[in-house]
């Protein structure tokens, strides 16, 4: 197709009553995105505008039936060689976006679905905004989330019109709101009906532009110079106790809408680009948009060679936390009929008050309604035998980690259910061939490994074991992707991949314990390093029982390496499994905790800080890494790209070093192997290099 014939994302037509109208429609795609190639189109629409007089107003809007713009194209910042190149991006856009401002007649955005980053940016430079009440209206500047800053005006734009300290919070966090608090804040000026978004808009267009009133609460904080300090000064505290000095683009935010409102617009846009540039260069912006391109591949994937089934309704097995979070997804996010089956009453209960609890706090903080709220909750039933199951054709087993029990449950689903019901099982540590081993069809059982909590998580594994069907395993990816999850399929071996990568990291951080350090400098070392919590905290939250049951089985599995130091039973024979059970390596008083310092003398620990906080954190993340390469050379995961999002959404693995495999890279494969030979010399050899790295090293191979 020739240039001339390729059709337009931005087409303008005019209405009797002097409103013109602006669509935006990208070709080919289902969302629209701003991309660098638009440039001359939007600035020849502009050239037209400027020189009609007879225009009375003017409205923009999106052709798309569900999105207005959902950002700036991120594939285009992929191909900056220099920081220059990115700078020039950020100032073309500011350009065309100041030309939209400074037009006499008034500008109005219509919004319809998501509208972020720089979609937000277009819609802000507009004289006023109105978004639909629609769920899928949600504005944001989510840059930051890239290891980047809004670069088309946002950071000026947005302060000016919500005040300091309301921009802050947004740009900082990235975070997108819905309409009605978009209006509350004052992103928006009026949220509609999406039956009569454009004739409002329309209607606005035709007065005369807004005022903006600056409330005095604005003024004091932060629309004078001294509020406005205080107010920087507390963001970029919070945000440093939070980021720990790992993410670069957080203290460029501050800096670029402090000076902004310190030097003027034009200075605070100059400064804007500068930074934005030098941020798209940083390797931190590199690893976190290498995640964004790797999530968007796998949500057009199936993860099999067949067409999936559809998923009629849930059935689950156990009402504990497991069983109660995998129900509240598959109702509240996959919208599917759901039945929970218990052994007794007060388990069903316990599991319909844990959705209850998660939609009644929604409903007070007006995310959704008394009416969505049980219409949420009238999908979920529960019952003490298999009655009421006929719709589900999936069953997700999350009883306790015994084999002999869930061989009882496959029996009784086989001899309850149709001949094609799906069995997937929550199992974190047991083969999926052993439970297999239980069913008369063993092509329907498939692993489906959920991590706690299953509302906040985002991680699933997929686990299929040699006689899964491929439909079974696509189906349940499918139903996976629909209660919101990313899932990885993951090769049945033992501990899959999360664990596995997981546990010889927390044996080697209680090894250091037992050497001497203490639980604040091990858990604050690795909470500087990135991970969003400590390793001994970690394990109080997840359960010291836990960990006892699955580290026998990883060290029968995969060897000497997985050997747990003497802790577990000395904590449990001490009644010490964690925040369940009120104290582990903590002692907790409802929310608050501390460590326990008789723990030191259970373990017969003297304190002796040896080990740097760098120190300590790569002998642990070393372990890891190695771990994670050898999964990657056994086929556990198919890819290093899986390999890094498994790492990242499933154990909190730092995005801003892209993974265990994208930081192998960045340390160099030759180091790598070099820093597990010094630790393997030193601590003995559980840090042996494998063989796919000294094979790499020897090649200087990459993983990407």
């Amino acid at each position: 197709m020739s240039e001339s014939m390729t059709p337009n994302a931005f087409s303008l037509s005019h209405g009797d009553n002097g409103v013109a109208w602006l669509s935006i429609d990208v070709p080919g795609e289902t969302m629209n995105t701003l991309q660098a190639t638009f440039v001359d189109e939007i600035s020849a629409i502009l050239t037209e505008l400027e020189g009609n007089s007879s225009i009375k107003g003017l409205v923009m809007y999106s052709a798309k039936p569900d999105n207005f713009v959902a950002g700036a194209d991120v594939r285009m910042l992929d191909a900056c060689e220099t920081a220059e190149d990115a700078q020039a991006i950020a100032e073309q856009g500011q350009k065309l976006f100041s030309r939209i401002e400074k037009l006499p007649f008034h500008v109005v955005a219509a919004i319809h679905g998501p509208c972020l980053g720089g979609g937000l940016e277009l819609a802000l430079a507009c004289h006023s905004r109105i978004a639909t009440d629609d769920d899928k209206t949600r504005l944001g500047l989510p840059e930051v989330q890239l290891g980047l800053l809004p670069g088309s005006g946002g950071t000026q734009r947005l302060p000016r019109l919500v005040g300091v300290a309301g921009a802050l919070d947004l740009i900082l966090t990235g975070k997108q709101l819905r309409a009605k608090k978009a209006k509350k804040l004052g992103v928006v000026d009026d949220v509609v009906p999406q039956s009569v978004l454009l004739r409002v808009a329309e209607e606005l267009a035709l007065k005369s532009k807004l005022k903006r009133k600056n409330s005095w609460q604005n003024w004091a904080m932060g629309g004078n110079a001294l509020g406005r300090s205080v107010v920087f000064d507390q963001a970029a505290k919070k945000t440093r106790e939070k980021t720990r000095g790992n993410y670069p683009a957080t203290e460029a935010i501050l800096e670029v809408i402090k000076h902004g409102l310190d030097k003027g617009v034009e200075k605070g846009l100059a400064l804007e680009a500068k930074r934005f540039g030098e941020l798209v260069m940083t390797n931190e912006s590199a690893s976190l948009r290498s995640i964004f391109f790797a999530t968007t591949a796998m949500k057009k994937e199936t993860g099999a060679d067949a067409e999936p089934d559809p998923v009629t309704g849930v059935a689950v097995l156990g009402g504990g936390l497991m069983g109660a979070g995998i129900a509240n997804v598959s109702a509240t996010k996959a919208n599917l009929p759901v039945r929970i089956k218990d052994v007794s009453n007060d388990g069903l209960l316990n599991a319909m008050n844990y959705s209850y609890k998660l939609l009644d706090k929604k409903r007070k903080r007006r995310i959704i309604s008394k009416a969505d709220l049980q219409s949420q909750m009238a999908r979920i039933s529960g019952t003490t035998d298999y009655s009421g199951m006929d719709r589900c054709n999936v069953v997700v087993e999350a009883v306790f980690e015994d084999l002999d029990l869930k061989h009882k449950m496959i029996a009784e689903v086989e001899g309850a259910l149709s001949d094609t019901t799906l069995f997937a099982t929550n199992t974190s540590s047991l083969p999926i061939h052993q439970i297999a081993a239980g069913s008369k069809r063993p092509e329907n059982v498939v692993g489906l490994h959920y991590f706690s909590p299953v509302d906040k998580m985002p991680l699933v594994e997929v686990i299929p074991h040699a006689g899964t069907s491929e439909k079974a395993v696509a189906t349940v990816v499918k139903l996976a992707k629909k209660q919101g999850k990313t899932p990885i399929v993951v090769a049945d071996k033992a501990g899959f991949y999360v664990n596995r990568i997981l546990a010889p990291y927390m044996n080697e951080a209680a090894m250091t314990l037992l050497a001497g350090e203490s639980v604040e400098h091990i858990d604050t070392a690795l909470l500087d390093f990135g991970f969003p919590v400590g390793p001994v905290t970690l394990l109080d939250e997840v359960g010291i029982d836990i960990g006892a049951k699955i580290s026998p089985i990883l060290l029968n599995e995969l060897g000497e390496r997985f050997r747990a130091p003497d802790v577990f039973d000395v904590m449990l024979n001490d009644g010490r499994k964690g925040r369940k059970s009120g104290k582990g390596f903590f002692v907790y008083d409802g929310k608050k905790k501390q460590v326990d310092k008789r723990v030191y003398g259970l373990l017969g620990v003297e304190l002796k800080s040896q080990l740097s906080a760098h120190e300590l954190s790569m002998r642990c993340v070393l372990m890891m890494l190695n771990e994670a390469a050898r999964c990657l050379d056994e086929g556990v995961v198919k890819s290093a790209r899986d390999g890094d999002i498994g790492a990242i959404f499933g154990i909190g693995f730092p995005p801003f070093l892209g993974g265990p495999f994208h930081y192998m890279d960045h340390i160099g494969i030759k180091r790598l192997v070099e820093l597990l030979d010094e630790h393997e010399a030193k601590y003995g050899e559980r840090f042996a290099p494998c063989e796919l790295l000294k094979a790499m090293a020897l090649e200087d191979k990459r993983f990407f």
